[in-house]
């Protein structure tokens, strides 16, 4: 099975450098390219005598996301990268809490079969960059540990830039920690010993962005993911929305939400906010 992954991985690599090969013709024609970074930061301070109690604190988020997408003719290759990281120092606490840490890399390539629906190979990677550390204060992951690849061929409807959902009935799937984070209990759905689990099944993702009013964006992600090995009545489940709230060109306000369950992790659905004003800059 391992081997089908990397089959599928490397049937990718091929198609892409195909792709690149060519843009020779004109990459400022074949190639759309957008991305936004963004800077919040929130602050709350108390003073001894606030009756209502609180404990100051400050917490700063940095986020980046960049598209860059390709086409040409009957042939559409989209790309996403984002990057998010944030931290927060409550007073009297002795460190500094992570409160955001995410890699991921979506990319989607598609050949017209008719209309609006494409033949696809799609490949997502989503990891971390900092160590993070549970209620006791024990490290339970690291840099690309875990690490999630996701692979498979299947078929893409694509109505516009803002709306498209992706079938693939034949995904691969990759999770890999490392071994010190197995040696006593399974960890993110690795067992006891190991290094790598392996799954095959079948994986949906949409994609959904529309404004509500103007300078007021939302952006949803959902994923879903079947496992034909294992449980496949278990349905993984992994849904994000970024809110973004233009002031003006440089200042916006950003909520980030993400929901995720994931059976063979946590059986339990997994909550992440995060809000704050900041600096958004357009590039």
């Amino acid at each position: 099975m391992k081997k089908t992954a990397f089959s599928l991985l490397f049937l990718f690599a091929i198609i892409s450098v195909n792709a690149q090969e060519e843009t020779t013709k004109d990459t400022t024609k074949l190639w759309t390219k957008k991305g936004n970074i963004s800077l919040l930061l929130n602050q709350s301070a108390y003073n001894k005598q606030w009756l209502g109690g609180g404990t100051s604190n400050v917490a700063g988020n940095f986020g980046l996301n960049y598209d860059f997408n390709y086409k040409n003719g009957d042939v559409v290759w989209d790309n996403k990268f984002i990057l998010a990281y944030g931290l927060s120092k409550i007073k009297g606490a002795e460190k500094i809490a992570k409160t955001d840490d995410r890699l991921e890399l979506n990319s989607l390539w598609g050949k017209n079969a008719q209309g609006e629906w494409y033949y696809s190979m799609f490949f997502n990677f989503k990891s971390q960059m900092d160590s993070g550390f549970d209620k006791n204060n024990i490290k339970i992951s690291h840099l690309f540990s875990p690490a999630y690849f996701q692979v498979g061929p299947g078929m893409w409807w694509k109505k516009n830039n803002h709306l498209s959902v992706n079938f693939s009935p034949a995904t691969a799937k990759l999770i890999i920690v490392h071994p010190h984070f197995t040696e006593f209990g399974p960890s993110f759905g690795v067992l006891q010993g190991d290094s790598s689990r392996f799954e095959f099944g079948a994986s949906i993702s949409g994609y959904y962005k529309f404004n509500i009013m103007t300078n007021v964006g939302i952006e949803n992600r959902l994923n879903l993911y079947s496992n034909y090995l294992d449980k496949p009545q278990n349905i993984d489940v992994d849904y994000q929305m970024n809110v973004i709230m233009r002031i003006n060109k440089y200042l916006s306000a950003n909520v980030a939400v993400q929901a995720i369950y994931d059976d063979n992790s946590i059986q339990a659905v997994q909550v992440r906010e995060v809000f704050g004003l900041g600096v958004n800059y357009g590039f």
